[in-house]
Parts: C-alpha cells; structure tokens; sequence
C-alpha cells in the first residue's frame, strides 16, 4: 500500500465526530501528515451532529474523505437509515472515500455497513471492525469504576482482545490517506485475550491501586445505568449489546492491525503502564 504525499496535502477530510476518543486521535494524526481536516461535533466551528441531518452537507460539502462513526452505535435502531442518508449526501457531493467505524461481531452493524455500502456506492469504503477499546479504563465509560476501586460490567469470564486505540488510529489514516483499502473491512484486536479479571489485575499492578471486577447480569447492568441517569431504552439496548458481545464469539485475536500498519498491535500490558505513567489514574 503507497501514500501519495502530493494528494494528501490537498486532501480535505472529515472527521465526524472529531472529539471522541479515535476521532481526537484521528485529526491529531491527519493534522501532522498536512492534511485539512474538518473536525465536525455538535459544538464545533464544524457542526456535526448525527441527530440533527440538516448539518451534514455542510460539514460534507469541498471534502474528499470523511472518517465517519456513529453514535450512539452502529448496531443500534436507526443506523442503517442514518447510514443511508449519510452516504447519499457524501456523494452528492463528490466524497470519494469513506472509513467507517464499526463493531466486531455486531451483526446488527453489518446491516448499516452495508446500507453505506449501497447508499454510497460511488466512494471507496473502507470499514475498520474494532474490539474494545483498551481506553474505556482510562477515559471511558469504565475510568470511574477503576477510581472508585470497582469495575462492574456484565461480561462474566469471557475473554476479549482489547485494541489500543492509538492502533486504531492509525489504520483509519492509513486507510484515508493511502491507496489499497477500497472495499476492505480491517478486524482490529490486540494481541492477547483477557477476562475483566484479568484486565483489572494488571490495572492494579500498573497503579498500585485496589481495584476488583465484579461481574453482573445484563438486567443488573441496565438497572445500573438507568440509576446514572441512562434513559431506560439506550440503557437496556446498552446492556443487551455489551452481553451479546461478550458471550464468547469475539474470544480470539486476528492479524488485522499487523496486515495494515506491518507490526504488531500495542499489548494491554504497555497500554496500562503508559497510562499510569500519564496520570489517568491518578484522580
């Protein structure tokens, strides 16, 4: 796979939710390679917000690739309408290559990939299916737990491949900016399963902190999270999808960070000690 310096310092691309956790690391990266990049979210100079379509065009309109990941999930109710719509306008305004974000193992997400696949049918697509972030611990959904001595998610003993997403970010670039992704669909995992046990363990170890999980029922969790103030259908459709996932069927690692970036993906182990020694525990 070639990069073309020359046309990825014309380049303009969309970032469609330039904040989160991969989208900041997409733009940071996409930045330092000299490419324009519009970092879209519903308070930006770039207004991008996938409950309001009236945004889109906009944000779309001059760019010659979006990287795109939907909230809340790609496998939730309305994706593949949102998918669809998306695509449309991208081509109606001459976006030329599209990256999406997706989950590993979602069948419900295949759905909307494909609806952009179909919607979008003049671009190149390129679909990055990830395993759980290993940043949830660190500045996701799961850091209060870790701060507060407790991890709680319903995942039983089933283990996962946690991705680094700084790996992840570099495959999306990859596949923004460089020749050779066209119609691939990335599996990114890192290279080692691990229980929650397992992840909370090393955690400790990392941090000298107490930490311990404990395991629930999907039921348990959307209760949990309804007390958070998680809005009764997101939280059970939450919990539903988290249970689906972790049933066992992601239990294995694949070689798609290496095929793409050519070396090995990033070990949970170096994730915890980078972040320990970043402060993110230290609240």
């Amino acid at each position: 796979m070639t990069q073309n310096t020359e046309n990825v310092q014309r380049e303009t691309v969309l970032v469609t939710s330039g904040t989160g956790k991969t989208g900041r690391r997409v733009v940071e990266r996409l930045a330092a390679r000299g490419v324009v990049v519009r970092a879209g979210s519903r308070s930006a100079e770039v207004r991008f917000d996938w409950a309001d379509e009236s945004g889109w065009a906009p944000a779309l309109r001059g760019a010659d690739a979006a990287y795109v990941t939907y909230y809340p999930d790609l496998a939730a109710p309305g994706a593949p309408e949102a998918m669809a719509a998306f695509g449309r306008i991208a081509t109606e305004h001459g976006v030329r290559r599209l990256v999406l974000l997706s989950g590993r193992g979602e069948p419900q997400a295949v759905a909307a990939e494909e609806s952009l696949r179909r919607s979008a049918a003049g671009a190149e697509l390129t679909v990055v299916r990830s395993a759980f972030f290993a940043q949830n611990f660190s500045e996701g959904a799961m850091l209060d737990g870790v701060l507060g001595g407790e991890v709680v998610f319903p995942a039983g003993g089933t283990a996962e491949p946690f991705v680094d997403i700084d790996d992840l970010a570099d495959v999306v670039v990859a596949a923004l900016t460089e020749d050779g992704h066209a119609g691939a669909v990335h599996e990114l995992t890192g290279p080692r399963l691990l229980t929650f046990d397992e992840v909370v363990s090393e955690i400790a170890s990392a941090t000298g902190r107490a930490v311990r999980y404990l395991p629930v029922s999907g039921a348990k969790y959307a209760q949990m999270l309804e007390g958070y103030g998680v809005p009764g259908p997101e939280a059970g459709f939450l919990a539903g999808l988290f249970t689906m996932l972790l049933d066992g069927h992601n239990a294995t690692v694949t070689e798609g960070v290496k095929q793409v970036l050519g070396r090995d993906p990033k070990d949970f182990g170096a994730f915890t000690r980078a972040a320990a020694q970043s402060g993110a525990w230290k609240g």
